[in-house]
């Protein structure tokens, strides 16, 4: 047994030593959503310091936990706070979450994050639906010895984020009148923000928004075949496209601005999706 996946089977153990919910839908909850605890009928929530191994998130505004519990009848395991590659932490412990959260039983993995706008036609605020990813500049998770276990060594990348769950999200935007733009996402791999000609060389690849984690995550979730579905929220307009300089705070405030139609987003489409798990 590899010591990766040794370290996942540690971490399942000590879960289950504290709770038996099974999960059906995993939500990740980006900067902007850490409130949306609030939505959940709550049935067990766990710190991640009480995981004996478990990275701790060291990013303000990221609480660091597990959340338990039911949005309308469906069982759901939040995060309420991610681990980020830029906070030292090997890249198998960035995605461990993810995959214990599949061990426990989630199917559905739903990806949130807030990020920076590379499209100009986007603006501070708005929604993005995540159709594809560029993944080249963060580091993969699946380097070194496969973990046989939870995958192939080479898997398939040309659907990780599953139709039929996009059209899921698009039902429940327009239902709510929420407007959802839609594109490609970026990972880097940060603390720092990009610069202009990063921006642009990002835009030349057709990138139309970036961040510092997602994409790690749903290669993790694509090789354990999770159906995986993402949605960011645009908090900033990227690097050389405004004159005013980037700041994690700016970030901040901007996801809160739309905490409330993102969680909306959040809860009607992860309804409709109990509906096909």
């Amino acid at each position: 047994m590899g010591a990766v996946y040794e370290k996942l089977l540690k971490c399942y153990d000590c879960v289950r030593e504290k709770t038996d919910f099974q999960p059906e839908v995993a939500v990740v909850l980006g900067s902007g959503l850490g409130e949306y605890a609030e939505n959940i009928q709550v049935a067990y929530e766990l710190p991640y310091r009480e995981i004996e191994g478990f990275p701790v998130s060291t990013v303000p505004g990221h609480a660091g936990r597990f959340i338990f519990g039911y949005v309308g009848r469906v069982p759901v395991v939040c995060m309420k706070g991610r681990v980020h590659f830029y906070e030292g932490y090997p890249i198998s412990d960035v995605v461990l979450p993810v995959r214990l959260m599949k061990l426990l039983g989630a199917k559905i993995l739903f990806l949130t994050n807030a990020a920076g706008g590379v499209n100009p036609s986007f603006h501070a605020g708005d929604l993005m639906l995540i159709r594809d990813h560029i993944a080249t500049f963060a580091p993969n998770p699946l380097i070194g010895p496969n973990v046989e276990e939870l995958g192939v060594r080479f898997p398939d990348m040309s659907k990780v984020y599953d139709r039929q769950l996009q059209q899921i999200l698009r039902e429940a935007a327009g239902e709510n009148g929420i407007f959802l733009q839609e594109g490609v996402y970026t990972q880097l791999t940060g603390p720092s923000f990009e610069s202009p000609a990063e921006i642009r060389m990002l835009r030349l690849l057709g990138s139309d928004a970036v961040g510092m984690s997602t994409v790690v995550e749903a290669i993790a979730a694509n090789h354990m075949g999770m159906r995986i579905c993402g949605v960011s929220c645009i908090s900033n307009l990227a690097a050389g496209m405004t004159d005013q300089p980037l700041t994690h705070e700016e970030v901040q405030e901007a996801a809160d601005k739309a905490a409330p139609a993102f969680a909306r987003l959040v809860t009607e489409s992860v309804k409709k999706m109990g509906e096909i798990v």
